[in-house]
């Protein structure tokens, strides 16, 4: 934080000493890297096709250098710096867009903007809803996963290459989108209401483990099949720990699928396996979906997200109804107020591709902990793994001859049932014989982190399945399959 203020005050500096008479916050826009973005050129109409497919991979940072326990850890501290954040979410002055750090353990897709297109990787995001990249040869990235060596090759957008690329106006409703839906709070340098050459304001986005801030465009969004004018798009000046954009699926208004007006979206996801294979699979974007449900699916409702006064942000976020867990066929017992939303927007259970390891509210994880250790009899666990990699229950199957793991089960609304294989929700720890779960909850230490949402579905537990988000019907489904 102190350094984005650092940063930001550096801006403001060079602007009162250049441009004097016009030395508010609002107005500076970051005009200094932006003077060539003026213009914009007709757009090619969209096109009638009727679905788009991106190919889906995971997003690995090169780290060879990194133990097993070390990728383990860090897979376990970033999902729970993500919970933490998606759970402490709440409106601000500024754009606050759940992100998280650079890892093997999120996925990404490549998007084409501008005129001629200039093709940039994102992070697939379900769980936020703002589309960004690192923009401009300026770029400062800062606690990166990469050396100030390769600091240059971090794909960014030009804006200057572009013809079609144009700074968003503060009275454009676009920027109502991430900031004030309020002109007059948002617009508070111009002298008319309808005629302001204001720019919108830069956003600066906090998240549980880095930040990135820059200014709003619009550019044209160059898909496969179709070209999309006036996306709303944000243009990053500077990170920390974010050498890639987000692409924000969640429900908001400038997401991907709100601004494109998707139907459904589905995706697979790829087996982690933590070994850069380069495998992918695809994200396919539907814009004239039909009632019908795809075969062999199972769907469950997408849940009514909560409206709270101040917690604007829940309603990004796709909520299920999770009914029950069962560990070896047994339920486990799991108060009522951790599966649904109450009055406060506390409670209940999404789906989010940007988290790795499912969170749990320790009211929902102790249970579950539980009854995987009174089930899984005549194995010692590894408490020094558990100490190292912040992962339990740990097993040591060293002098196992088999292993025999109760089955972990899902059971939604409306009879939907997910039964994860047991790579899904067990990992080995490194080139030991210890084997953990992959999921997470806070601190034992101290009060129970209760805001927000009680369980965060992650990726990990989600790989080699089909999801689908019907939009239209509002109703997730799942299949379990191999992805490629």
């Amino acid at each position: 934080l102190l350094y984005l203020l650092s940063y930001l005050n550096y801006l403001i500096w060079v602007q009162k000493a250049h441009f004097p008479k016009n030395n508010t916050m609002s107005s500076l826009s970051f005009a200094l890297f932006f003077s060539l973005l003026s213009l914009l050129f007709p757009f090619i109409s969209s096109s009638n096709s009727t679905t788009t497919t991106i190919p889906l991979s995971l997003f690995n940072t090169k780290n060879p250098s990194q133990d097993f326990y070390e990728k383990l850890t860090h897979l376990a501290s970033i999902s729970l710096a993500r919970a933490n954040y998606i759970k402490k979410s709440q409106d601000s002055p500024v754009s606050t867009t759940p992100l998280y750090p650079q890892s093997y353990g999120g996925y990404s897709i490549t998007l084409s903007f501008g005129t001629p297109p200039q093709k940039i990787p994102f992070i697939m995001d379900t769980g936020s809803d703002f589309v960004w990249f690192p923009c401009t040869t300026r770029y400062l990235c800062t606690n990166c996963s990469v050396s100030s060596a390769t600091s240059q090759s971090i794909p960014t957008f030009i804006p200057k290459s572009s013809s079609s690329a144009r700074v968003l106006g503060c009275l454009n409703p676009k920027c109502g989108w991430i900031h004030s839906n309020n002109p007059k709070s948002r617009c508070q340098d111009c002298e008319s209401p309808t005629n302001c050459k204001q720019v919108c304001p830069p956003y600066i986005i906090l998240y549980g483990a880095g930040s990135t801030g820059g200014l709003a465009l619009v550019d044209t969004l160059d898909l496969s099949n179709k070209k999309v004018p006036n996306f709303l798009v944000g243009c990053s000046l500077f990170s920390s720990k974010q050498p890639a954009g987000i692409a924000g699926l969640g429900r908001g208004l400038a997401s991907l699928p709100s601004q494109l007006d998707v139907k459904k979206f589905s995706y697979c996801l790829v087996s982690h396996k933590f070994d850069d294979t380069g495998k992918s699979s695809n994200l396919v974007l539907d814009f004239n979906a039909s009632g019908e449900k795809t075969s062999d699916l199972s769907y469950t409702p997408l849940q009514k997200n909560p409206v709270v006064s101040e917690k604007n942000a829940l309603s990004v976020y796709y909520y299920v109804s999770l009914r029950k867990i069962t560990v070896g066929g047994k339920k486990v017992m799991i108060p009522y107020k951790y599966l649904t939303p109450d009055s406060n927007g506390n409670g209940g259970s999404i789906v989010d591709s940007g988290t790795t390891f499912t969170f749990m509210n320790r009211g929902v994880f102790e249970p579950v902990l539980d009854a995987f250790v009174k089930q899984v009899k005549g194995i010692p666990r590894s408490e020094s793994i558990e100490i190292i990699t912040g992962l339990r229950p740990c097993f040591n199957i060293s002098r196992q001859e088999t292993v025999s793991l109760p089955e972990l089960k899902f059971h939604y609304k409306g009879g939907a049932e997910m039964t994860l294989p047991i790579a899904n929700y067990f990992s080995f720890a490194g080139e030991t014989d210890v084997i953990c779960l992959t999921m997470v909850t806070d601190s034992a230490f101290g009060p129970e982190l209760s805001t927000g949402p009680s369980i965060i579905l992650g990726n990990f537990q989600m790989q080699n399945y089909l999801v689908e988000f019907d939009l239209k019907n509002e109703k997730f489904g799942f299949k379990q399959q191999m992805c490629k």
